[in-house]
Order: structure tokens, then C-alpha cells, then sequence
């Protein structure tokens, strides 16, 4: 049994302007110790999900009652805030994209590990101490014990990721939900950043969810990769498949607006992909990138496509994929 299932989720939000739905029948298995990526533009939808599973959700959002979070054989969706409090912290943590505005900047670094240990364990003030000094070091904060006394301001951009990470950690979770965890940072912290999750993965042994629009941070990070587009998956498999066999366009447009050595040497342009993130107040009938998509086809625009099995660690909903399979099973039958 998979850690974590997610099925058929559907996540809504009311607002004046009529109903976003977000998140679009997202479905999804996360084993122990494993990183799975969920990549896309932004409004894509995977923040949603995350905070869907977490039910950190504003209060015009709605997760529909067909929807499914299981979570070690728990169902999540149309629980009490009384059982959800329970599994925060205790069994799914986050981690949030800028640390400046996750911590409270009228409280020392300590009061607000300390607080968060509290909460969601038995300890006592002074084993709490003990244990927010701990995680300070596992992540490695210098001078952990200074550090407690200081308050978020005080500390560089890296060091308040670092705390966050801590904070995250604290409860020993079995999944860390990671949302863009290295956005507000320069290059050379993201990467320390990355290999102490890494590093602190192998260690612990919990499963990561990883939310990034960065191709470059799921390479070196995930052994599975969700692909989402308007709320939907597009593509989703093994992270070997998705970067050297993508059959969705948009993963293909994605893949080519990753700068590279080779064009940089070469004095290439970029490809973005063109035009804008559809609308989600007027989705289109059929498949949502259709009218971003340069090999978009009469069928495309029509009617939306099924989900297919590329192979066993391989998906995606693609009109050009379905075509092109189809042709060739009509040359081998000839």
C-alpha cells in the first residue's frame, strides 16, 4: 500500500468572478521514501494540491466529497479540524516558499520551534529546547544556541530556510510537502539547500513532495515526476521518462525553455512556450494547452483527452501522443 493516495481530487474556490476549479481529478500514489515532483507553470495548480492535502485551504475553497486523500490507509477528506490537527506536523509538514513571511518576525527563532514541538509532541519546555537545538544542528545552523535567541531579521535568507526546514522536521514527519523551497534564494544556497533535503532524506527515511516550476531542482531531486496544466496532469512517470521521453507537448515545451551549456555556447535563443495560462473561469472543451499548442490538432480543440499508458512508469493525456500510437499500430498490423 502506498504512503499517500490521492484520487479523483477536485479543489474549487468560490469567488465573484463564478467558480475556479483549481484542481481537476488529480490522481496519485506517493511510496515511502520516495521524491515525487510536481511541476508547472504558475496557476497550474500545484501549490492547490498540496495545501489540499494538508486542507490549509482558504475558506472559498471546497475539496469536493468525491475526491480521496488516504494517507497510510487514512481518509483525510471530510475530517474534523480536530483529526486534521493530528496528522500536520505529526505526519505531513511543509515547508513554504519564502521563510521571511513563515516565521513571525515578533518572535526569536526558538519560541517558534519550541512552540511548534509543543504542539505536536509530549515533550516538555525543557526537552523542547533540547529538540529545537538538535534539529538546528541536523540542519547546520552554526551556533544553534545563539541562533534560538535571535529572531528571523537577524539571519540571512539560507539560515531562515534552514530553520524552516527544522521546524518541518521536528515531528519527524512521514511526508515533507516542499513548496518551492528554494525560490527566494541565490544559486549557490539553493543548491546546499537541495542536497541538505537530499541529504536529510536518506537519512530519516520520509517521503518528499516537491513543488517547483524549476526542471533543473526535479533532475537532481525526484525519483517521480506529475507534470499539471490548469489543474490537471498532463504527464506523470518515472523522472528518466519524463526528461528523456516526453510525450505531452507542453512537457516538451517545458524541457525546451531549460537553458543549457550547449546554448549558451552556441548563442541560442530560448524557446518559451508561447502565449499566456489559460483562463480557469473559461476552460476550453478540449485539452487545455490546445490553444498554446503549436502541433494542436481539430480534435484538440474538440474534445479532451483520455489518460494513457505509455508504458508501466509512464502517462500522459496527449491527442499527438494517441495519433501517433495509433498509426503505428495500423503499420504493424499491415
Amino acid at each position: 500500500m502506498a504512503l499517500l493516495e490521492v484520487r479523483n481530487l477536485h479543489t474549487s474556490f468560490k469567488t465573484d468572478a463564478g467558480i475556479v476549479n483549481a484542481v481537476n481529478g488529480v490522481s496519485f500514489n506517493l511510496d515511502n521514501g520516495k521524491v515525487l515532483g510536481i511541476v508547472g507553470e504558475s496557476g497550474s495548480g500545484k501549490s492547490v494540491t498540496a495545501y489540499s492535502i494538508m486542507q490549509i485551504l482558504a475558506p472559498n475553497a471546497t475539496i469536493s466529497q468525491d475526491s480521496s486523500i488516504k494517507l497510510a490507509g487514512q481518509e483525510l477528506v471530510g475530517v474534523s479540524e480536530k483529526v486534521m490537527k493530528t496528522v500536520r506536523g505529526n505526519k505531513v509538514s511543509i515547508i513554504f516558499q519564502d521563510p521571511m513571511t513563515s516565521l513571525n518576525p515578533t518572535y526569536t527563532i526558538g519560541h517558534q520551534l519550541i512552540e511548534a514541538i509543543l504542539l505536536h509532541t509530549n515533550r516538555n519546555k525543557k526537552q523542547a529546547w533540547d529538540r529545537a537545538v538538535e534539529m538546528l544542528r541536523m540542519v547546520n545552523v552554526n551556533e544553534p544556541e545563539k541562533r534560538m535567541k535571535q529572531y528571523p531579521h537577524e539571519l540571512s535568507g539560507g539560515m531562515r530556510q534552514r530553520v524552516v526546514i527544522a521546524m518541518a522536521l521536528a515531528c519527524e514527519p512521514d511526508i515533507l510537502i516542499a513548496d518551492e523551497p528554494t525560490t527566494a534564494l541565490d544559486v549557490t544556497i539553493q543548491a546546499q539547500i537541495l542536497e541538505l533535503m537530499k541529504s536529510l532524506q536518506d537519512e530519516l527515511g520520509m517521503a518528499i513532495i516537491m513543488i517547483t516550476h524549476d526542471l533543473g531542482v526535479v533532475a537532481q531531486m525526484c525519483d517521480e515526476v506529475i507534470v499539471m496544466y490548469a489543474g490537471s496532469i498532463c504527464e506523470q512517470g518515472t523522472a528518466d521518462e519524463i526528461f528523456y521521453n516526453p510525450q505531452h507537448e507542453y512537457t516538451k515545451g517545458l524541457l525546451r525553455s531549460i537553458p543549457t551549456v550547449e546554448a549558451e555556447t552556441e548563442k541560442k535563443r530560448l524557446q518559451p512556450i508561447s502565449g499566456t495560462p489559460i483562463d480557469l473561469l473559461n476552460m476550453p472543451k478540449g485539452c487545455p494547452f490546445a490553444p498554446r499548442c503549436d502541433a494542436a490538432m481539430k480534435v484538440c480543440i474538440k474534445e479532451r483527452p483520455e489518460n494513457v499508458e505509455v508504458n508501466c512508469d509512464h502517462r500522459t493525456a496527449c491527442w499527438m501522443y494517441i495519433k501517433n500510437m495509433l498509426e503505428k499500430e495500423a503499420a504493424n498490423d499491415e
